[in-house]
């Protein structure tokens, strides 16, 4: 591997220096000075190579004295350019360059000869400006974002990510420095590059040790022979070989609603060792690295989403053995887990992986809904696959689901496993029990032992071995929720419908995610988490004097969340069932006689029970697949419209969806609230009373991303004018 360097003593270098002036002639001395101050001028040695702390006094005197000439060096393309080199710095650098005058004469010769060739090459290919070496450095030019990812300069603020003090700036004046260090280190003599404890740090220290990505690029694009770059990298060494980077794939764990940073999914990538890519149930040979959050576990849930949001937390690579972090999710959380081998070259994965140690340190903002654990993803793939483009072609919201699909679009994937989760085999083996009774037509199995079967306490069935250090076969079939099978999260619709005797067109909006008409396949199932979603309103009506109709176009719906959390009791799913949303709708509250509609501020949440029922797929560990609920709610409304502009509320939400067939699902709901405004001097206005609204929703599949959908609701309250409402949609998915 090229990532073999040396650097010298510069304690040794000095000591001999001294040594050797000692015994030379003074003309031959004069001559090596001479020489020493032009080659400094041209070849300046690079700060961030040297650990100042290894250096004696008079040598760290030396590099601070060094700062002024290496920045200019680093800026300039031709050795013309290089003459602010101050006279203490001439001075101080003669010391630990006055070796044999003839061997620093054929050194500097050889590396100004090598130099201009790079240069030349780098002019002629515009190497400084290559897609590869800006993605590299952490320009990404492509990313086009809400956060100002377009900016010409790199994201990395962090000067020891660089070898020029204009790198975050100038792609070119960081290539030109590099072009710089890496002659030094092709020309350095061998006799300077000894391997002993006291220089262990400055070989770490190394550029070859550092930027192990960056070199072999331009070994690649340059004439630079590799035999002569090796240097010893104790740390990048011992950190490559506990990895052993074979394989690399993505693993995508489910969408998870009771932790509300989990909602939208996660992945991350598995690092495969020869052994666990060979048999991939080896899991103790392989590695798990994650891009999450860094952020503080004491703040406030609300606190904490809106730093995750806004960038105001870093991120933090996390590089962990593999059966540790697949534990979380499979076990802790009871997420189904698909891995998808990434279609790399052996010498792609090791680039990866190498460009990995040169950033894993870095502290970059974290955005929840751009840079997150699936971009980090796509952006490494980038360095190594510059033509695709991946990370652009998602350029507002990065959902790991989507991130998945992008790769298969892009043929980047070269096969699938699906591992189920501890609740998915305690299922499987539930639906077993109850299949085996029903078909003994007797009660040969009892309560206590379909307990027993789903209680996470008890029935310890996982996909994990006991020791945690390999998967075990899967017995049961493969469950419906490959993120690859799944509709696109995005769609618009267009809905006819009458709201008492007014005729209206309704065109929305939803950036997201999937709601439970929606189809099924390829999302955890009862899954429902819907998240900025608009819907206006056109009414048929052009007599705006009429108080008691609505105006002509309304704003009907905007969501900002909404989702509910099913775990049916009588299922293998841990946690409760849950609900909460947060809108601005249009309400009739019912507290005025002859009242009209209006827009309010909603919140909502629901806690109760939801049940499970029917006839699961055979062989699966799916839960049957139809649900019953039944949740206990909390809400409060406010606008101009309302009646002392507030209203608070408690009630019960019940439902069923039943899923008739694979195209066809029906819903049903009835919302029974007590709302009080407050007490009121006015007569003919009621301060508190019942609302019941019964709703039912029914949607046709016509494809995977098309659909027609029927909605109907009916208001009870006796004031409400228009109390019925029906409509017929055409959606569409992209």
């Amino acid at each position: 591997m090229f990532i073999n360097s040396k650097i010298s003593n510069p304690i040794a270098i000095d000591c001999t220096l001294r040594e050797i002036s000692s015994r030379a002639r003074l003309p031959l001395v004069i001559t090596g000075l001479f020489l020493t101050v032009q080659a400094q001028a041209f070849l300046p040695t690079p700060l961030s190579i040297v650990t100042t702390g290894e250096l004696a006094p008079s040598s760290q005197t030396a590099v601070a004295n060094a700062k002024a000439p290496i920045a200019s060096a680093f800026s300039q393309n031709n050795s013309s350019g290089d003459k602010s080199v101050s006279d203490n710095s001439v001075n101080n650098n003669s010391v630990n360059n006055n070796k044999n005058n003839d061997a620093i004469l054929v050194q500097n010769a050889e590396a100004k000869q090598l130099l201009t060739i790079w240069r030349q090459q780098v002019q002629a290919d515009n190497l400084a400006q290559h897609i590869t070496w800006r993605r590299l450095l952490y320009f990404l030019d492509d990313k086009k974002s809400l956060f100002a990812k377009g900016e010409s300069k790199s994201l990395v603020d962090n000067k020891d990510f660089f070898l020029s003090t204009n790198g975050q700036q100038e792609s070119d004046a960081e290539l030109d420095a590099m072009l710089v260090a890496l002659a030094k280190e092709v020309t350095m003599p061998a006799a300077n590059k000894s391997s002993n404890n006291k220089t262990q740090t400055v070989f770490d220290n190394s550029i070859l040790c550092r930027f192990p990505a960056r070199v072999q690029w331009l070994t690649e694009q340059l004439p630079i022979d590799n035999s002569r770059l090796q240097a010893k990298c104790p740390a990048l060494d011992n950190w490559m070989a506990t990895l052993a980077p074979e394989q690399l794939s993505v693993m995508f764990a489910q969408e998870y609603l009771d932790n509300p940073l989990s909602a939208f999914a996660h992945t991350l990538l598995r690092i495969d060792s020869k052994i666990s890519a060979a048999d991939p149930s080896q899991i103790h040979h392989a590695y798990a690295l994650n891009d999450t959050v860094d952020g503080d576990p004491d703040d406030s849930f609300v606190s904490y989403a809106i730093k995750s949001m806004t960038g105001r937390y870093n991120n933090k690579i996390e590089i962990d053995p593999y059966p540790k972090k697949l534990a979380k999710y499979l076990q802790d959380d009871e997420r189904d887990a698909w891995t998808y081998q990434l279609a790399l070259t052996p010498a792609e994965v090791q680039q990866v992986m190498s460009h990995v140690w040169e950033t894993k340190e870095l502290s970059l903002p974290y955005y929840f809904t751009t840079d997150n654990c699936a971009s980090e993803i796509l952006r490494l793939i980038d360095v190594v696959r510059p033509k695709k483009h991946l990370l652009s072609q998602l350029p507002y919201a990065v959902v790991p689901s989507d991130v998945v699909q992008l790769l298969a679009d892009e043929k980047l994937l070269a096969n699938t496993r699906y591992t189920p989760a501890d609740n998915t085999v305690r299922q499987a083996q539930l639906n077993a029990a109850k299949q085996s009774r029903k078909q003994l037509a007797y009660r040969s199995t009892g309560q206590d032992t379909f307990n027993d079967i789903k209680s996470a306490q008890i029935n310890l069935a996982s996909s994990i071995s006991a020791d945690g250090q390999s998967l075990l076969p899967i017995t049961i079939a493969v469950a419906d929720n490959n993120p690859l099978d799944r509709q696109s999260l995005q769609n618009g619709h267009i809905g006819v419908g009458q709201r008492g005797d007014n005729r209206y067109i309704d065109v929305g909006l939803r950036a997201g995610y999937h709601d439970s008409l929606d189809r099924p396949t390829g999302f955890p199932q009862f899954f429902n988490l819907e998240g900025l979603a608009a819907t206006l309103r056109l009414y048929d009506t052009d007599d705006n004097n009429n108080t008691q109709q609505p105006r002509s176009v309304v704003l009907q719906n905007f969501t900002l969340i909404r989702g509910r959390s099913f775990n049916p009791v009588n299922s293998a799913k841990k946690g409760k069932t849950w609900g909460v949303s947060i809108e601005a709708t249009r309400v009739n509250d019912g507290s005025q006689q002859d009242g009209t509609d209006h827009l309010v501020g909603s919140m909502t949440y629901e806690t109760g029970k939801s049940w499970a029922f029917g006839t699961p797929r055979a062989q699966t560990g799916e839960m049957p697949p139809q649900l019953c609920y039944a949740l206990a709610t909390g809400a409060t409304q406010a606008g101009r419209g309302i009646n002392k502009g507030v209203r608070v509320g408690a009630g019960v939400n019940a439902g069923c969806r039943y899923q008739i067939n694979n195209q066809l699902r029906a819903q049903a709901e009835l919302q029974l609230p007590y709302w009080y405004h407050g007490g009121s001097d006015e007569p003919d206005v009621r301060g508190h009373y019942w609302q019941p609204v019964t709703t039912l929703g029914l949607q046709y599949d016509i494809d995977k991303k098309q659909a027609l959908r029927l909605n109907a609701s009916y208001d009870w309250q006796d004031r409400v004018d228009a109390n019925d409402d029906i409509q017929l949609s055409y959606r569409h998915y992209f």
